[in-house]
């Protein structure tokens, strides 16, 4: 199996059991103020583990051309898609908030497809829509009679939007470092959504409930984040889209082992649908002829057929290494993914 769709399933997992936990956790919480304190413990977290993973604090590394999206992916993702879906869900039913919450897969897709030209065939549409059809049955409830204005389906419609968008730019930078990128988006989104949850009113939980909420951030947003990044740079948006809509099925899953809760018919067809969905993409081929434009750009890479270059410094050839290099006009034929080295127009 692929590594990066490793990197995505992995992604989906601990954000799908981040879910149940934070809930249980956070019950007495304001919902900024809790979305705030994930954010936040995924940003420290990861912060102190790059620290200690370069002994020191060193540069992003990422260029100036790089800078404008990895802020675009945090404003839209880490602080409107979060503000939107909090006023979203204080004006709609939680079945139908959770129902619309797949949109977010599909935009991410849509935007990949039709904004930045990313390769979809019938396999890889076909694999998606079951995905999406299995979050739609596992959301599905009879609970959401209420009355409700047209606002807050709106507003959680506009906060996927944002994470599509989100999803999107974060791939034109995941070539980067991927602590650094994920780390950037906690701390920020962590300070802007707390600050605004503190001026609404709220107040800081005691040691013994942030010191957990905290932890669930860093596994569940901040590792998933990490995870999912690498995931972009293998596999482009779409894909990893796709594999990570997996998470609410996960995260039922997790609520049923660990607190017990009963097992539904839903359960069973949004598994079975996902399954043929993931099935779908794993057993995707896609080879064709075609062109490497010359570029320029830094990453952990070893030599292969895409990096053939020389280097100005002693390297040991059986390692992984990062460092900024050239990629020369090539055309070959090989089966790929639209990864960092290929994203290219069909």
């Amino acid at each position: 199996m692929n590594l990066s769709i490793l990197y995505a399933l992995a992604a989906a997992a601990l954000f799908g059991a981040s879910t149940p936990l934070a809930k249980s956790l956070g019950l007495n919480l304001s919902p900024v103020l809790l979305a705030g304190l994930l954010y936040l413990g995924s940003g420290v977290g990861l912060a102190c583990l790059r620290l200690i993973r370069d002994r020191g604090w060193k540069p992003s590394g990422l260029t100036r051309a790089e800078w404008p999206w990895l802020l675009g992916a945090i404003a839209f993702g880490g602080i409107l898609g979060p503000v939107a879906l909090m006023f979203g869900l204080t004006r709609t039913a939680g079945a139908t908030a959770s129902l619309m919450l797949n949109l977010e897969s599909v935009l991410t897709a849509v935007i990949a497809w039709l904004v930045f030209r990313e390769n979809a065939d019938r396999r890889i549409v076909l694999g998606m829509l079951a995905i999406v059809l299995g979050g739609v049955a596992l959301s599905w409830s009879d609970g959401g009679g209420a009355s409700h204005d047209w606002t807050g389906p709106f507003a959680v419609a506009v906060a996927c939007l944002c994470w599509g968008i989100d999803n999107n730019l974060t791939r034109k930078v995941s070539a980067s470092d991927a602590l650094f990128i994920a780390g950037a988006k906690g701390l920020i989104a962590g300070l802007v959504n707390s600050s605004l949850a503190l001026y609404l009113g709220a107040q800081i939980p005691g040691v013994a409930q942030l010191a957990p909420i905290l932890l669930v951030g860093f596994l569940g947003y901040g590792i998933s984040l990490v995870m999912f990044v690498l995931a972009l740079r293998g596999l482009g948006s779409a894909r990893t889209g796709a594999y990570f809509s997996t998470a609410p099925f996960l995260g039922a899953a997790v609520a049923l082992l660990a607190f017990g809760e009963s097992v539904t018919v839903a359960f069973w067809i949004a598994s079975a649908l996902m399954a043929v969905g993931v099935w779908l993409h794993l057993t995707e081929r896609h080879a064709h002829e075609h062109l490497h434009e010359a570029t320029e750009h830094g990453h952990r890479h070893v030599h292969d057929e895409h990096h053939q270059h020389e280097h100005g410094f002693e390297w040991d050839p059986a390692q992984p290494h990062s460092h900024v290099h050239v990629h020369s006009v090539m055309r070959h034929s090989h089966a790929h993914f639209p990864d960092v080295h290929h994203r290219h127009r069909h």
